[in-house]
């Protein structure tokens, strides 16, 4: 029995070692199992240290666009100080300006015009040949369509200085023919705007108004276009005139008196600058029409111009002077009436509102030279 009881002893014994064995190995598999773990995991901080490694190259890289970015600046370096500097003290200089007026007035102007109110057909259409705009103009106009729905302030002869102020203009752009006399003149001084007087007493008005104006307006390249176009057509003009041709300009009023007009009118200083003799050059004013004189049938008869021009202030259907003077039978005997030299011309482009459209009055007496 105890022999039995020993052996059991044992037995236990026995298995409390081998547990104890197995235990401890399991103990050392587990500690290096968990080394092993330890020793892995530790593995890639040291291979994401490479990373920070590589990526410190792109600073480096990227180190490099600053430098090669830094060519522009040096590149556009050289503009700044060449060429937009140079442009932005024009623009300072310019303004505030003084430019000569039509009247040989001494101008101010203050900034770039950007309220500017026409007071007659004329100098509404200087305004928009160079490019620019009106917010007033009168009434009378009809020229250019574009500026047709600009507000009206009265008519070129009679100006409506309350609806001048009302538009709140920075320039004002009178008439140096219309708006000359000391009544009108001294309304429109009193204007809170700067007044520049702009007509066309002739030929070499229109070239002066739209060059001044370009000034004021910082249009001078596209007033110098304008100049341009007109200068042609004048040289045209001068090379299809011989030197010998002469001819008048007729006006009749509203009892059929004629009124042939001089050098001082623009008409006449237009011919003129062709190089056509005008026979009434030197007759005195007289009659409604300034710069023109009257020309009486005996005077015409004794006259007996190569072309006779005529103008028709009457809109249609009012009949056109050209087509009634060969009906008048002391004047049918003339050369002008017989070779059919008897041309209309436009009373907007030679009487009413005379300016930049000159060019297309030279072209048709040019047409007319032609024949």
């Amino acid at each position: 029995m105890f022999r039995n009881d020993w052996f059991v002893v044992k037995f236990l014994l026995a298995s409390l070692f081998i547990f104890l064995v197995l235990g401890c190995a399991s103990e050392d598999v587990t500690v290096e199992s968990s080394e092993a773990t330890d020793t892995a995991t530790s593995v890639p901080p040291a291979a994401t240290s490479v990373p920070p490694t590589t990526t410190s190259v792109p600073p480096t890289a990227t180190s490099v666009p600053p430098t090669a970015t830094s060519v522009p600046p040096t590149a556009t370096s050289v503009p700044p100080t060449s060429v937009p500097p140079t442009a932005t003290i024009e623009v300072v200089e310019k303004y505030p300006q003084t430019v000569k007026d039509l009247l040989n007035r001494d101008v101010e102007i203050a900034q770039v015009p950007e309220r500017v109110v026409a007071l007659s057909p004329t100098a509404l259409e200087y305004i928009y040949a160079i490019g620019g705009e009106a917010v007033g103009r009168p009434s009378s106009a009809n020229y250019p369509e574009e500026a047709m729905g600009v507000e009206g302030v009265g008519t070129a002869y009679a100006p409506n200085f309350e609806a001048v102020l009302s538009l709140n203009p920075d320039l004002v752009i009178a008439d140096s023919v219309i708006h000359a006399q000391p009544a009108i003149l001294e309304n429109l001084t009193g204007l809170p705007a700067p007044v520049f007087m702009a007509g066309a007493g002739s030929y070499g008005d229109v070239l002066t108004a739209l060059e001044n104006l370009g000034v004021a307006f910082d249009l001078a390249d596209e007033a110098n276009q304008e100049i341009d176009r007109i200068q042609s057509a004048m040289d045209s003009a001068k090379a299809a005139a011989a030197s010998d041709i002469t001819a008048v300009v007729l006006i009749a009023d509203r009892d059929n008196s004629l009124y042939a007009a001089k050098n001082t009118s623009f008409i006449g200083d237009v011919i003129s600058e062709i190089g056509i003799t005008n026979v009434a050059a030197e007759q005195p004013d007289g009659g409604p029409f300034p710069g023109f004189s009257a020309a009486p049938f005996e005077t015409m008869l004794m006259w007996d111009p190569d072309f006779i021009f005529t103008i028709t202030p009457a809109p249609e259907p009012a009949p056109r002077l050209s087509t009634l003077l060969p009906q008048i039978p002391p004047l049918r005997g003339l050369g002008a009436v017989r070779s059919s030299r008897v041309i209309e011309l436009s009373n907007d482009l030679a009487l009413r509102s005379p300016g930049p459209r000159v060019d297309q009055l030279i072209e048709t007496i040019t047409d007319t030279l032609a024949q």
